[in-house]
């Protein structure tokens, strides 16, 4: 299923800010790698220093036959101290010394020291760390390391047990730091995180402004289409967006075409309405007078008084026939603006079963109201009584004249969402399929009595009243439905 256009960027920033983030892991796991190699690599070069030391001591120890043989404490330490200087003089950055167990430091020397002297006083906060590589060292006979990572460097010690004495327990070490946040490997890390910052930044932002500005765009041109006129397209302004200015052409060339082909179609409607309507006029006009004629000459023929009489109730009543037909085309053409009154909706169905109570009882048809409870809760409708009135009295007048003897015509209300509906059933043989489609057309009548212009009324009525009147389908009989606002308010 496709998805909105904002929801497709969104989800491609999210899927940059992922790329971002393992970007950014195999970063630092990199660098960490990096670090690691080398603190490798200086704990190789501390074993090679501590094995300098652990040669320059036995060297200097040839040929002893006791621990300290001919020389003083003192003397014995700088001697150690000064056999450390040259074992680590081509070691840059290691320093080192001998260690024996029991007194601590015997010697001890930085010589590539970058400060402004040297360096000869053992590091305090790393002596413990000291006495504990040499401790391992003199317990296992063995070289020993240790390693010590901080938040800024790292800190690597190795010890090695010293051959060629008499006395147990004397070791040497060497140790040196690698700074974590500084070297080229740092540099390198830095670099890559501020290229993935501002890459993912300035995707962001690029993709912030472009939901934005899509987002401003497509609710502007839904405002214009809302503000639109009900039946035309408006007409659409440019949104500075290529894409979008062309789907904006689109919809104005096919406003322009639709507004074209409604102005057309209603041209061509409203003179096949004008000529059905001078049809239906002509039709039920010729009538009366052809048959007021007839009358008329017959009567005169006979020279009775009686006949004459006679021709001349015939002759009103077709002249109160077309009145009838001029008031119904008058109300047609000048409808009444509807007046809005609360309606007790009981009232209102019982006063039109019992208009037409007689009539039913003589063409022997039970005619029932139903009202819905639903429709009875809460505020009572609202809308023109009268107008309704004539729309539903229609629809009863009608179900009653094409229901036969023993039929039922069904008046019901109820309630449906926000709106009212009024529907009208009976037993009759229904509307024929070939006017159903036709039915509210002016003059398109089933009776040969009826004049056509009842249901066409209705229906401009209902249009005035903001209402809808409907011919549903039925298995029996016609089935009229008139939905209407429950409350109605006049514009």
């Amino acid at each position: 299923m496709l998805t909105s256009l904002r929801s497709l960027l969104i989800g491609l920033w999210l899927l940059i800010v992922l790329s971002a983030g393992a970007t950014g892991f195999l970063f630092v796991s990199f660098y960490r790698e990096t670090a690691s190699v080398q603190a490798g690599r200086a704990q190789d070069r501390l074993a090679l220093a501590c094995r300098g030391i652990a040669d320059r001591y036995a060297f200097f120890t040839s040929g002893w036959r006791g621990p300290w043989p001919g020389r003083t404490d003192e003397e014995l330490r700088r001697q150690l101290t000064d056999l450390v200087q040259l074992a680590l003089a081509r070691s840059p950055e290691i320093e080192g010394g001998i260690w024996r167990e029991a007194e601590g430091s015997l010697g001890y020397a930085f010589p590539t020291y970058e400060g402004t002297g040297p360096k000869t006083d053992l590091p305090a906060a790393e002596l413990p760390t000291i006495g504990e590589v040499n401790a391992a060292a003199a317990s296992t006979g063995k070289p020993a390391a240790v390693e010590r990572r901080g938040r800024s460097q790292i800190l690597l010690l190795h010890a090695c047990p010293l051959g060629g004495s008499a006395d147990a327990g004397l070791t040497g070490w060497t140790m040196t730091r690698i700074a974590a946040g500084v070297g080229p490997a740092y540099d390198r890390l830095m670099t890559g995180f501020a290229v993935l910052a501002a890459t993912v930044l300035g995707s962001a932002l690029w993709l912030g402004w472009l939901l934005v500005a899509w987002s401003r765009r497509i609710a502007r041109l839904e405002a214009d289409l809302a503000a639109g006129h009900e039946t035309d397209l408006p007409h659409l302004s440019p949104t500075g967006l290529p894409e979008l200015d062309r789907l904006v052409q689109a919809l104005n060339a096919s406003g322009e075409r639709l507004s074209d082909a409604r102005r057309r179609a209603a041209g061509a409607e409203r003179l096949a309405a004008v000529g059905r309507l001078v049809a239906g006029v002509a039709h039920e006009v010729r009538n009366p007078v052809a048959a007021m004629r007839l009358k008329a000459e017959n009567a005169l023929a006979a020279g009775d008084e009686q006949r004459r009489s006679a021709a001349l109730v015939f002759i009103l009543d077709q002249i109160a026939r077309l009145d009838r037909l001029l008031r119904d085309l008058l109300t047609m053409s000048q409808p009444r603006e509807p007046k809005a009154e609360a309606v007790d909706l009981a009232r209102f169905l019982a006063g039109i079963v019992a208009a037409f109570s007689d009539r039913a009882a003589a063409c022997q048809v039970s005619l029932i109201d139903r009202l819905d409870p639903g429709a009875r809760a809460g505020s009572p409708p609202t809308f023109d009584a009268g107008e309704i009135g004539r729309i539903v009295e229609n629809l009863v007048g009608n179900a009653l004249r094409h229901t036969p003897a023993g039929g039922s015509v069904e008046l019901a209300a109820a309630s449906r969402g926000e709106n009212l509906v009024i529907a009208v059933r009976d037993d009759g043989p229904g509307v024929p399929a070939e006017i159903r489609e036709r039915v509210f057309e002016p003059f398109v009548t089933g009776h040969p009595e009826g004049t056509g212009l009842g249901l066409a009324i209705a229906r401009e009525i209902a249009g005035a009243h903001g209402a809808v009147l409907r011919l549903l389908p039925s298995d029996r009989g016609a089935h009229f439905e008139l939905e209407l606002p429950w409350h109605y308010r006049p514009s």
